[in-house]
C-alpha cells in the first residue's frame, strides 16, 4: 500500500462496457498522465516506465479508426519522451484489456532512455 490516500481516479471515463476488477478499467492516476479522450488515455507504466495508451472500453478490439486514433496519440507523445521509440502490443500482464507500450529504440523499459525533463526522471 503506498499509504492511506488511495490514488484519484479519472474523472472523464466514457460510460460504457468495463470490468470492475479490471486494473486498466480503474484508470488509476498512480503514474504521470500525458492523454485522455473518449476513445484512449496515455499514461506511464508502472512497471517498465513506458508511456502506454490504453483504449476506455474493456476487451481487445478497438475498431480501425480507435486503433488509428489511439497510436497516433501514442506517437506523438514517444517523439516527446524518447529519441527513437517502437510499439509493443504484447499484452503481457493485462492480457484482456488493449493496450500498447512505446518503448524506446534499443530498449524495453524507460529507465536511462527518456529524454523529457520532468522531476525525478532519469534523462540521456
Amino acid at each position: 500500500m503506498r499509504g492511506t490516500v488511495p490514488p484519484v481516479r479519472s474523472q472523464t471515463v466514457a460510460t460504457g462496457e468495463k470490468d470492475d476488477v479490471c486494473l486498466l478499467c480503474a484508470a488509476e492516476r498512480i503514474t504521470p498522465w500525458y492523454h485522455e479522450d473518449d476513445v484512449c488515455w496515455i499514461a506511464d507504466c508502472t512497471i517498465c516506465d513506458t508511456p502506454m495508451v490504453v483504449w476506455r472500453w474493456h476487451g481487445v478490439d478497438p475498431s480501425g479508426d480507435e486503433l488509428a486514433h489511439m497510436m497516433s496519440r501514442l506517437a506523438a507523445v514517444a517523439d516527446g519522451v524518447f529519441d527513437g521509440h517502437y510499439y509493443d502490443d504484447h499484452m503481457r500482464n493485462i492480457p484482456d484489456h488493449f493496450h500498447v507500450h512505446a518503448r524506446p529504440e534499443g530498449g524495453f523499459f524507460g529507465h536511462g532512455f527518456r529524454r523529457d525533463e520532468r522531476a525525478g526522471r532519469p534523462t540521456r
